[in-house]
């Protein structure tokens, strides 16, 4: 089906009609081919069925079994680090050119799964339709970019100038050795193929642990890649909870991790890290609670379809997610009745139908949070939108909520402060851009936040002062999301990073490797 329109973060305003039909001749026979299947751990190349088995239902529909997964243990952990390890010494020799044709080959593999695998992702995790189909199309480009930039720097080599004639002098970077990959539910595709693609292009080997709520994508996305014909070892797959996570950031063998959730699971790691003998890479991306700004001087529908957007797209289970909109006095009547407008057309409910922009929530955890959270909005401030949870039909058997919207909430109070991972957005009014600009400054994460305004001086100040790293303005498609590759990279400043420099961008695939510097002298 190459002849259908490319689904992004950023074209939603296509006609998708077509893509639609084919979901809907398909949806059925690829469930059906897929779910309720073994998943086991795959360590140098062989399937590994040892430890207790996990039973993993989609949160769509707790009567649909996704698979069974079987949780390693510390052996299980040992065995994938060990067999890493060993093939690490032939996949570093091998050359950046031949790892770039085995990674390319296996990106074409997974492009042509691509509607299995987007398929997997909305019934495993709960999104719609286009931001399914959406992240197998930017898990592609990830790949292809990293690549691309492994061939645009030569492999990461520079000449120098020697200090003589005789002197011939270079600088290489080069791999560390095994990385452990340990990534989220969100974006089980995108997220983890991004770091694992960026690591094995850099010339490690990898150990990948996917979310206990996503081993289906994670495993699918890994037979892709080894379907291009990486040898044996190079990466190897385990399942489990967050022991077999500690295990593997904590391993003794394992020379540097990449992960992305939480900032107290992710400085955890990068404190253990350290401690250790040697300083070992920790690259950290850890969420986010990110401002939308809208002046006076915002086109208000505009404003209102990239807040409503941000805040409940995949629920708000986004770390870039908006969670809170700084309004301009002036203006707050005329935007809450816009967003009230955009959000009311928001449709929640099987995001196996194509009319569906908001699933459920991940799981019974997420909704408990909830639950408290629109409880505390009640209490402390004013549930503008939504604080319910839905009944009836499919929201019987899954964590179903509804979008919401707060007003008059404390700048300090715990929701405008603290990460909360749902579809949750707190409004808060503001009489000076500069003083609200401050306000946002003061959280204790930096990873995206937008504005909406037409006055150049406006957008000059937030872009002048805003402390985060991935910046929008006047955009439609979301107001703090819809980061791509190639185009836009992804940075957290503060608690939302731990090195100052993102994926989807230049600087990214370095960071999987140390700087050598050569010098050969050659006497005339």
């Amino acid at each position: 089906m190459t002849d259908l329109p490319r689904v992004t973060y950023s074209n939603t305003g296509e006609d998708f009609s077509a893509v639609h039909a084919h979901l809907d001749e398909i949806i059925t026979a690829v469930e059906s081919r897929l779910l309720g299947k073994s998943r086991p751990a795959l360590i140098s190349g062989r399937d590994r069925h040892e430890g207790p088995v996990v039973e993993a239902r989609s949160p769509i529909d707790r009567g649909v079994v996704l698979g069974e997964f079987p949780q390693a243990d510390t052996s299980i952990v040992d065995a994938a680090v060990e067999a890493a390890r060993k093939a690490f010494p032939a996949w570093r020799d091998m050359g950046w050119e031949r790892r770039v044709a085995l990674l390319r080959a296996g990106v074409d593999a997974l492009e042509s799964s691509k509607w299995d695998i987007s398929i997997a992702c909305l019934i495993e995790v709960g999104k719609s339709r286009l931001e399914a189909v959406g992240e197998v199309e930017e898990a592609i480009d990830l790949v292809r970019h990293y690549c691309d930039e492994m061939e645009r720097s030569d492999g990461f080599r520079e000449e120098m100038p020697g200090a003589s004639a005789a002197e011939k002098c270079s600088v290489v970077l080069r791999p560390y050795g095994v990385f452990g990959v340990i990534a989220p539910f969100n974006f089980p595709v995108a997220l983890s193929l991004g770091m694992m693609s960026a690591a094995l292009v850099a010339g490690n080997t990898v150990v990948f642990k996917p979310s206990e709520s996503a081993g289906l994508t994670g495993r699918l996305a890994v037979e892709a890649l080894v379907a291009g014909g990486l040898p044996d070892g190079v990466i190897n797959l385990i399942h489990g909870s967050d022991q077999a996570g500690k295990a593997l950031a904590s391993h003794t063998d394992v020379d540097g991790i990449a992960f992305t959730g939480s900032n107290a699971v992710g400085m955890t790691i990068f404190r253990h890290a350290a401690a250790s003998t040697a300083m070992r890479p920790v690259l950290a991306e850890m969420g986010g609670k990110n401002p939308a700004f809208v002046t006076a001087r915002a086109d208000f529908d505009t404003a209102a379809s990239g807040v409503a957007r941000s805040a409940f797209g995949l629920s708000g289970q986004k770390c870039s997610a908006a969670s809170k909109a700084y309004v301009a006095r002036e203006a707050l009547d005329p935007f809450l009745e816009a967003l009230a407008s955009a959000t009311d057309k928001l449709v929640v409910g099987d995001p196996r139908r194509r009319e569906v922009f908001m699933g459920p929530v991940i799981d019974a955890a997420a909704l408990g949070r909830f639950k408290a959270a629109a409880e505390e909005a009640a209490n402390d401030g004013s549930i503008f939108r939504g604080g319910t949870t839905l009944a009836g039909g499919i929201f019987d058997r899954g964590p179903y909520v509804s979008p919401t919207i707060v007003t008059g909430l404390a700048a300090d109070h715990r929701l405008n402060r603290e990460e909360i991972f749902l579809p949750f957005i707190s409004i808060l009014p503001f009489d000076d851009l500069d003083e609200a600009i401050g306000d946002a400054n003061r959280s204790a994460f930096g990873l995206t936040a937008g504005i909406y305004t037409q006055d150049q001086a406006e957008l000059d100040r937030f872009l002048n002062t805003i402390e985060a790293g991935v910046l929008y303005a006047n955009r439609a498609s979301g107001a703090t999301t819809g980061a791509w590759p190639g185009f836009q990279t992804f940075c957290g400043w503060k608690g939302s990073g731990t090195s100052g420099k993102g994926g989807l961008g230049s600087w990214y695939v370095p960071q999987f490797m140390r700087e050598q510097s050569r010098t050969l002298f050659e006497p005339a």
